[in-house]
C-alpha cells in the first residue's frame, strides 16, 4: 500500500487557508466595493495597515509559491518512460475540467444575485478563451500552474541527471531574478534588452515560477540537512522573509491616502526575494513533519497542489496524516477554484459597511472571514464529491 507524504497534505491544506487569509485582508484596503484589491488602494486607518501588513504579508504571503513547490516535489522528474502526451493527458484532465467549469460559473451565476449585469457577463464569456472572467479574479494562479505542467516534461530529462552543484547553480540565477519586480519599480522599467520590441530580458528563461519548481527538486532529491538544522533555518528563513514582507506593505500604505495597489504592494509579488526566502523557510519547515527530512530519492508519481490526486508516494513516511487531515488535502482544488463565492458575503457581513470599524476587531476579523469561508468550501465541496462525475467539477 502506497503511503502518504504526511507534510505534503499540511502543506496543501495551510496554503489554502493561507490563500482565504490573502482574500479576506483584501476587504480591508481594496479602495473599491468589489471586496478586492483593485488598482488602487486605501487603508483606513492604523489598525488596517497592521493586520493586513500582518495577516496578508507576514503571515500568507507564501500560499501560491507553496503550492508551486508542492507540485514539483511530487511531479519531477517524470516516471521513466512516461511520454510528453501522456503527461499532458494527465495531468490536463485532472484541472482543466474543474477550471473551465468555474470559468463559466463565474460568468454567469452572479447574475442568479445581481452581482453582475448581462453585458458584463457577456463581455467576460468572450474573453474566457484568453483570460479569466472579471468576477474570478483568484484564478490566475491557473495560468501559471498550466505553464508548469507544459515545461515539466522539457526540464524533466536534466532534473533526472543534473548533479546538486548545477541545480543549485539555476536556483542561484533564479534569486537573482527576484530582484528583477524591485528593479523595474525602482530603477527603470526597461532592463537587459527590454524595449517595447522585446519584452524578454536576459534573464527571462531563469526567472518566474520555473525557479520554484528546480527548488523543489533540489530540496526533495539533494537537501540532506538534519531535522533539527530543518527547523532552525527553516525559522529563521521563513522569518526573515515575512517580517520583511509585513514591514514592507506597513511602509508605504499611509492611511487615508490613495495608492497605487502595485506601489503600496511593491515587495508583494511572489518572485521577489522576501517572498522566496520565506517560502523556502517554511517548506523546509514543514518537511520536518513525519520522517521525509532527506529523502534522496525521486518519489513515485503523486498529486499537485492544488489538484485532486492523493498525495501519496512510494517513500516511506513514519507518520500518518489524520482521516480529516487526507481529506481536506483532497479538496483543497475544489476549495480553492469556489471559495470566493463564500468569501465575499461573508466579507460583507462581517464589515457590515465599514472597514474602520467592522462587527469584530480587524485583527480578529481577518482570519474569521478566513476560516468561515475554508469551512464553507470544504463542506460544499465534501457534498459535491458524492455526485458522479464530481472530478469534473471540483476535482475530487
Amino acid at each position: 500500500m502506497k503511503q502518504r507524504i504526511v507534510f505534503v497534505d499540511y502543506v496543501r491544506v495551510m496554503a489554502c487557508l493561507m490563500v482565504m487569509l490573502v482574500h479576506a485582508s483584501e476587504n480591508f484596503y481594496g479602495a473599491d466595493s468589489s471586496g478586492l484589491a483593485g488598482n488602487m488602494s486605501m487603508l483606513a486607518n492604523e489598525q488596517n495597515r497592521f493586520w493586513v501588513a500582518f495577516w496578508d504579508g507576514g503571515v500568507s504571503r507564501t500560499a501560491v509559491p507553496l503550492f508551486m513547490i508542492v507540485s514539483a516535489f511530487l511531479l519531477v522528474p517524470m516516471r521513466e518512460g512516461t511520454t510528453m502526451t501522456q503527461f499532458y493527458r494527465r495531468r490536463f484532465m485532472r484541472i482543466l475540467p474543474p477550471f473551465v467549469c468555474f470559468l463559466l460559473l463565474y460568468t454567469f451565476l452572479p447574475l442568479a444575485w445581481g452581482g453582475m449585469t448581462w453585458e458584463q457577463s457577456m463581455a467576460d464569456l468572450r474573453l474566457l478563451p484568453f483570460n479569466f472572467p472579471s468576477m474570478a479574479g483568484h484564478l490566475w494562479f491557473m495560468y501559471p500552474l498550466i505553464s508548469l505542467y507544459l515545461i515539466i516534461p522539457v526540464v524533466s530529462p536534466w532534473l533526472a541527471k543534473a548533479p546538486a552543484k548545477e541545480e543549485r547553480i539555476f536556483i542561484g540565477l533564479f534569486a537573482f531574478t527576484t530582484l528583477i519586480p524591485w528593479l523595474h519599480r525602482f530603477v527603470s522599467e526597461e532592463l537587459w534588452g527590454e524595449c517595447f520590441w522585446n519584452g524578454y530580458t536576459a534573464f527571462w528563461y531563469c526567472s518566474g515560477y520555473l525557479g520554484y519548481l528546480v527548488l523543489a527538486h533540489y530540496i526533495r532529491v539533494h537537501l540532506d540537512w538534519s531535522r533539527q538544522k530543518r527547523i532552525v533555518v527553516g525559522t529563521t528563513c521563513f522569518l526573515v522573509g515575512a517580517v520583511f514582507t509585513a514591514w514592507s506593505f506597513w511602509l508605504k500604505g499611509t492611511p487615508g491616502q490613495l495608492i497605487e495597489t502595485p506601489m503600496l504592494e511593491w515587495s508583494w509579488e511572489f518572485c521577489t526575494p522576501n517572498v522566496l526566502l520565506a517560502t523556502f523557510g517554511l517548506f523546509v519547515l514543514f518537511s520536518t513533519i513525519g520522517a521525509a527530512t532527506a529523502p534522496h530519492s525521486a518519489p513515485e508519481r503523486a498529486t499537485i497542489a492544488p489538484a485532486s490526486e492523493s498525495a501519496s508516494t512510494a517513500a516511506p513516511s513514519s507518520a500518518r496524516g489524520t482521516t480529516l487531515l487526507t481529506s481536506l488535502s483532497n479538496l483543497t482544488f475544489g476549495m480553492y477554484l469556489m471559495h470566493m463565492f463564500f468569501l465575499a458575503p461573508i466579507a460583507t457581513w462581517i464589515i457590515a459597511g465599514d472597514v474602520a470599524n467592522p462587527t469584530l476587531p480587524v485583527g480578529l476579523a481577518i482570519p474569521v472571514i478566513a476560516l468561515l469561508t475554508f469551512v464553507c468550501t470544504a463542506v460544499t465541496t465534501k457534498l459535491i464529491s458524492y455526485i458522479p462525475g464530481s472530478k469534473y467539477i471540483v476535482g475530487v
